[in-house]
């Protein structure tokens, strides 16, 4: 007499189960991770949709609520775009680099400090988080110093006008926020010296705070899945000391090769590791911190 079929769980049951598998493999990472600053530079291109920007704004809220101290750099460039072109307003790039004149930079501080701010504040606060939005200048965060001319190959030098690179950073204010279940959300806008706007680049502007805040990670999030081998396969992790060759080779070319100029910068700085990651993907960075497998390429020492 054969034995009766021994019945299967539930539907309910099985879906706990299986979330507490996931529970049993996030909680090493979540550890690992407690009380720790992770500084994500989440780019214009990344922001995508307005479900793709709550869902990130969702996984900030969880890594707050899981013992991260998360700080959030924005981008915004194809809004800053948008806007130009309707307010008639030319602009033009340099290697990479917006030119800023003074009309120009007041669009960039409306747009980056004012609307994308605002509105990825709004939504972290709409997931249950509390976000406070900030930029460079608030507390004198970020002082900035004038980019040279850009030496362009077979053309004259480009003067980029009010760009900036960090020069200094007083990182009082996000200490006296962090730590408090509050979420930083800062706009890459800083002054100089002389009280003037620059509009800085958002991966540097990520770069300087996660230098400054001594941040476990940073997490550049594009629309890439990070820097590609000559066949086009992700390169899962790399040390500083392989990229030049891979400068050399024409491996890492156009916009990747500032990316990870800055992934060295921020390692020197004090940054345990630097993450590139594309951020279109749904719960990228929840992937990259709190899985065993891991988003895009990790760069270290």
């Amino acid at each position: 007499m054969s034995e009766a079929p021994v019945p299967s769980a539930p539907l309910d049951q099985a879906a706990a189960i299986d979330q507490a598998k996931i529970l049993m493999q996030a909680l090493p990472h979540m550890l690992h991770y407690d009380d720790t600053i992770i500084v994500v530079k989440y780019g214009g291109h990344a922001m995508g949709d307005e479900a793709t920007a709550r869902n990130f704004a969702r996984d900030m809220v969880l890594l707050e609520q899981s013992g991260v101290n998360p700080v959030v750099v924005h981008g915004g460039g194809p809004q800053i775009g948008a806007m130009l072109n309707k307010l008639g307003i030319k602009s033009e790039f340099a290697d990479g680099l917006r030119v800023t004149d003074k009309a120009t930079v007041e669009v960039v501080e409306m747009v980056l400090a004012g609307a994308i701010n605002k509105q990825i504040v709004g939504y972290i606060n709409n997931e249950g988080g509390r976000a406070i939005g900030l930029c460079g200048k608030d507390g004198n965060m970020v002082t900035a110093q004038k980019v040279v001319k850009v030496e362009q190959e077979g053309k004259a030098p480009v003067d980029l006008g009010f760009v900036g690179d960090p020069s200094k950073v007083d990182s009082t204010v996000l200490e006296q926020v962090l730590g408090r279940e509050l979420i930083p959300v800062l706009a890459p806008i800083a002054q100089g010296a002389a009280g003037e706007t620059f509009n800085v680049n958002a991966d540097t502007f990520a770069g300087a705070i996660a230098g400054a805040l001594g941040a476990k990670r940073l997490l550049l999030l594009t629309d890439v899945p990070g820097v590609l081998d000559k066949n086009k396969h992700l390169i899962k992790q790399l040390r500083i000391s392989e990229i030049p060759a891979l400068i050399a080779d024409g491996t890492i070319t156009g916009g990747m090769i500032p990316k990870v100029e800055t992934c060295i910068y921020a390692i020197e700085q004090g940054v345990e590791g630097v993450v590139i990651l594309d951020g279109k993907i749904p719960h990228a960075v929840l992937i990259e911190l709190l899985t065993d497998h891991g988003a895009g390429t990790l760069i270290t020492r």
